[in-house]
């Protein structure tokens, strides 16, 4: 095992982690972005499994959250304001009159501070931020650690965890976009998906939910047998058609399973398992990732990468039925997700 230290543009640092099998997960400390996970396919052939900037440079603006680290709270606070036991909150708008993963430079837009170490099992990263009372109109200081662990085994573990002096929402994730194609600018329609849910949230034409949730069975959101996503991508359905045609979804997990995502592609044989404590995740099919961005010059195709954002919702701060996302003061926030990367067919 081994953990590669250099510096990019003068003043980021990106290190690398590598197990004995070869396998590397490399990372800014900007945003904690995730810039290379690479693996084998069926053949041997090691490449990279999700998508990246094609220079360091696009990382400072990111428009696509590419790799980052999410927080406050991950995906979107309905017209940028929340109460807490009564005392109303105005955090700042950043997607119209709505709150997108945590505003403006949030998590994914502030450098972390970083430390490394080996173990006899793995190798990690410590990453370290403290989030000041105010900051982006949230309550509190709040200290954060997350912790990107790479094991013998291909998994890819990424622990949260995070305390507060007064009481606020939180929930953190990783929006890194995965393309077991590695880098053949294919899309991700032909990847199968196996999802343990049997309830979505609707949302509406802004992608908020609307704290109704319905159930999967028997429609282009029901993967709990496996399905290719392009099965569901046209659909003629509300839902898809909301949100341009693809998947944009939180996906409630039903509990007791030992495993809440299994992707697979065929062409390469490359499989990708994932194992949370969260009660559930956006499925994000990059159904805008196609689309021009004045802050970068890469471009990327529609449907080219899947985002796997396992999380609360923020959408519990206004529909209270849903697993809150609170965090107060003596209270410990500590989540995992374990990247599991293997072959199979």
């Amino acid at each position: 095992m081994e953990i590669i230290e250099q510096t990019v543009l003068d003043k980021w640092k990106l290190r690398t982690l590598i197990n004995d099998q070869n396998m590397r997960v490399s990372f800014l400390d900007y945003g904690g972005a995730i810039t290379e996970i690479i693996v084998p396919d069926k053949h041997g052939y090691m490449d990279n499994v999700v998508l990246h900037y094609n220079s360091y440079e696009e990382y400072e603006s990111n428009p696509f959250y590419m790799g980052a680290l999410i927080g406050r709270v991950a995906s979107r606070i309905a017209n940028a304001s929340f109460s807490i036991n009564g005392t109303p909150y105005q955090v700042t708008a950043n997607e119209g009159h709505h709150h997108l993963h945590g505003g403006i430079n949030g998590f994914s837009h502030v450098r972390w501070h970083v430390s490394t170490e080996q173990t006899e099992n793995d190798i990690r990263a410590i990453l370290t931020h403290t989030s000041p009372d105010g900051d982006n109109g949230y309550p509190g200081n709040v200290a954060v650690t997350v912790t990107y662990i790479l094991t013998n085994d291909n998994e890819f573990i990424i622990d949260y965890a995070a305390i507060t002096d007064k009481t606020t929402p939180i929930t953190l994730t990783n929006h890194s976009y995965f393309n077991l194609r590695g880098s053949k600018k294919q899309t991700i329609k032909q990847h199968y998906a196996k999802i343990a849910s049997s309830t979505c949230l609707e949302v509406n034409k802004a992608l908020i939910p609307t704290g109704k949730q319905f159930a999967t069975t028997h429609t282009p959101f029901d993967f709990q047998l496996g399905r290719q996503f392009n099965d569901g991508i046209y659909a003629k359905l509300e839902q898809n058609i909301i949100v341009g045609k693809g998947y944009d979804h939180y996906f409630c997990f039903d509990k007791g399973k030992d495993e809440q995502v299994c992707l697979y592609d065929k062409e390469t044989g490359r499989t990708l398992t994932v194992k949370t404590t969260q009660p559930g995740m956006v499925l994000y099919t990059g159904n805008y990732l196609h689309e021009k961005n004045e802050h970068t010059p890469t471009t990327f195709l529609r449907y080219q990468g899947v985002c796997i954002e396992t999380q609360g919702t923020p959408a519990s701060l206004e529909h209270k039925h849903l697993p809150s996302i609170i965090l107060a003061p003596g209270e410990a926030y500590q989540q995992r997700t374990a990247f599991c990367f293997g072959l199979g067919g």
